[in-house]
């Protein structure tokens, strides 16, 4: 899919919003971590949501993520603290890396200082600290991956004093939701109970999940961060060891007795030139999850066009010698990309199921054209969108995509304007090596629409012979379940027309 480099997505975050009013906690929550993205009352700007509290500096907006809830705890010889557990970050996020730790044990916090970056399956966020304090302890050092979303991250206490005494602090899962065993307990007892020995008889469950295989039937070896970073460390192959935590999952320990056992052998990785294992990310892992559940769980299929896109060339040429003139913006170049975003709006506007969701249960059609436009960065793939396009002008929508992808390129893209969108346009036509292709939806979108390169082409005159014109193929892909052959046909007719016409996109 398209097509302007771009490299990572640092962002910023956290704190509490009532409302959007900005307004943040400053006590603690009985319930764990989670994360929301806010916009604040002082903004009313689309590009500026997710500020923090502080202002934004060189004039860029920057990303804020909130905590919802920080729990205090105080517990044997410990006192008083705040466990700050890793949140979700993004809809889709499962697990994240911690890229590195802005702050260090001992270091007072104030709310709103950026505490560590996250590494998510989006983007690369900074991570603000909830509430004023001291950094007691740092629970997951920098560098690990794969930290599942709820994990202890670190422990902020009020007092400077305390830090003293969780320098030998641990995790102890106290944060954790409540165990699915502690339900039992709040159910009365039977009312005989003539044998806990029984009851009290543990040893066949160890020996159920110590022959638990931890590969699943998608081939995915499930184990502890932990365990996964010293398999990498060491170079051990995760793939033969059988787990012993919950659901087979393999722990830290299970690789240390493998190894005395000798079960565990070195993965086998070649270091020469023939080829180069590249570690995937959590961004390359969410497209890989995402692209193959789409194709093998949407019924795609395909409507192709072939475009005349000679008055459309002439009409942008006049258009941008007007804006060359200062007629209009002078720093505005209007792009054929341009012309397709504002035309694909329209048109989705006279195909309302071209501009659906799929929602298992019903299907919504959206009252607003927002065109997600696929972008390659270094990482993946990324869709930045272009907002209420049926409703903007060819200037302004050039603006924006210039705007976002130039945000892209220093990684300042916040995640509203990547996450959503309506209706997607991938153009692989600017490389001037492709003459047509097929992408596939991004779910819950129904379609999304393959641009072509331009060519000659050379067809019958009456007058002269014949005459050469310039044409565009484009390829719909649609879901089957929103949008019917014959809807999908009406709606790139709408297209066609409108780019064949391009003065009827004024009416």
């Amino acid at each position: 899919m398209s097509k302007l480099p771009a490299r990572g997505l640092p962002i910023r975050g956290i704190g509490q919003a009532a409302t959007g009013t900005g307004i943040r906690s400053s006590s603690a929550f009985a319930a764990a971590s989670t994360l929301q993205v806010i916009q604040p009352s002082r903004s009313a700007s689309r590009l500026s949501p997710l500020f923090g509290s502080s202002p934004p500096k060189n004039g860029i907006p920057r990303q804020s993520a909130v905590v919802q809830g920080v729990r205090l705890f105080s517990s044997g010889s410990y006192p008083s603290h705040k466990r700050v557990n890793l949140p979700a970050l993004s809809p889709t996020m499962e697990m994240g890396t911690v890229v590195s730790w802005q702050k260090k044990e001992g270091d007072q916090l104030s709310e709103g200082d950026l505490l560590c970056e996250i590494e998510t399956d989006k983007a690369t966020m900074g991570f603000e600290t909830p509430e004023e304090g001291y950094l007691a302890r740092i629970i997951i050092p920098e560098g690990t991956k794969d930290v599942p979303i709820g994990k202890l991250l670190c422990v902020i206490v009020e007092n400077e004093s305390d830090i003293a005494a969780f320098k030998e602090f641990k995790d102890d899962g106290a944060a954790a939701a409540p165990s699915p065993a502690k339900k039992p307990d709040s159910k009365p007892a039977p009312p005989t109970t003539p044998s806990p020995p029984q009851a009290a008889a543990p040893s066949p469950t160890p020996v159920q999940t110590q022959t638990t295989p931890a590969t699943s039937a998608s081939g995915r070896v499930s184990a502890t961060p932990f365990a996964k970073k010293i398999a990498q460390e060491k170079g051990l192959d995760l793939g033969s060891v059988q787990g012993s935590g919950p659901g087979g999952r393999i722990l830290a320990s299970d690789l240390e007795s493998a190894k005395k056992t000798g079960t565990v052998g070195p993965t086998v990785v070649q270091t020469g030139d023939e080829y180069t294992d590249v570690p995937l990310t959590n961004m390359r892992r969410t497209i890989a999850k995402r692209l193959t559940e789409s194709k093998s769980t949407i019924p795609h299929y395909y409507l192709t066009s072939e475009i005349q896109i000679d008055s459309l060339l002439e009409v942008r040429e006049k258009l941008n010698q007007m804006l060359a003139k200062g007629t209009a913006d002078s720093a505005t170049k209007l792009s054929i990309n341009d012309f397709i975003i504002k035309a694909s709006a329209l048109a989705c506007l006279r195909v309302p199921e071209a501009n659906s969701f799929w929602m298992e249960s019903f299907i919504r059609q959206n009252h607003h054209v927002d065109v997600s436009v696929a972008v390659s960065t270094p990482a993946g793939l990324i869709t930045p969108i272009v907002f209420n396009a049926h409703a903007k002008g060819l200037a302004t929508i050039s603006r924006e995509v210039q705007e976002l992808a130039a945000r892209a390129r220093d990684g300042k893209l916040q995640p509203h304007e990547f996450q959503g969108g309506t209706f997607t346009v991938s153009n692989l036509g600017m490389f001037g090596s492709v003459s047509d292709f097929t992408a596939i939806i991004n779910p819950p979108q129904s379609c999304i629409l393959a641009i072509g390169g331009a060519q000659s082409k050379l067809i019958p005159d009456e007058r002269d012979g014949y005459r050469s014109i310039k044409v565009m193929k484009v390829t719909l892909s649609c879901d089957h379940r929103t949008v019917d052959g014959a809807v999908g046909a009406v709606g790139l007719k709408h297209f066609k027309e409108f780019l064949e016409k391009p003065h009827t996109m004024l009416l």
